[in-house]
């Protein structure tokens, strides 16, 4: 009996979610691409460029230091005593790991900024996104792109569905003329 009640109802349920089911409209956009040609990523670009020219500015005056400090002990390690040749060895040695530690901490300086600088602009571009799929009715829209080096996340898909266009106009940026394939 209640293999029969469970049997009912769950043909009741089957019936009834077949008439609830809501229409599906999916697009697709690229991210990288529209990131790539807003004015807010060059902007980003020149910043990061600006810090980085810095780092490296200092860590090749570190370098030189290096090298000033490398060539004096080579050039006078000959006459210097057992004790000044060891510590002048131990400095080099603090003096190379410092430069390694500097490039290791710039080069997080550096991705941590880039994070910083792009997660509002990702978040404007979310939105537009949102925006855009909300106005046009899309219930889904996938990035078409996985990142470098990497499959397509959409291998076919009518232009019809291409968002990005779309996307551009609501963030109030002109769509470069390649857009349509992105």
């Amino acid at each position: 009996m209640k293999i029969k009640l469970f049997a009912t109802l769950f043909a009741l349920m089957m019936l009834a979610g077949v008439g609830v089911q809501a229409q599906v409209k999916i697009g697709y956009t690229n991210i990288d691409y529209i990131l790539g040609n807003i004015p807010d990523s060059k902007d980003i670009q020149s910043k990061l460029a600006t810090e980085k020219a810095q780092y490296d500015k200092l860590l090749q005056e570190k370098i030189a230091d290096f090298q000033k400090s490398y060539e004096d002990y080579q050039k006078n390690a000959g006459t210097m005593s057992a004790v000044i040749r060891q510590d002048k060895e131990k400095s080099l040695q603090t003096s190379q790991e410092g430069i390694q530690e500097f490039q290791q901490n710039s080069e997080t300086a550096l991705q941590r900024k880039q994070q910083e600088l792009l997660a509002p602009v990702m978040d404007k571009i979310q939105k537009a996104i949102d925006e855009v799929a909300a106005a046009n009715g899309y219930t889904h829209v996938f990035n078409s792109d996985a990142g470098y080096g990497t499959t397509p996340v959409i291998l076919v898909a009518p232009e019809s569905d291409n968002i990005t266009d779309l996307v551009f106009k609501q963030l109030g940026v002109e769509a470069p003329a390649e857009a349509a394939g992105n």
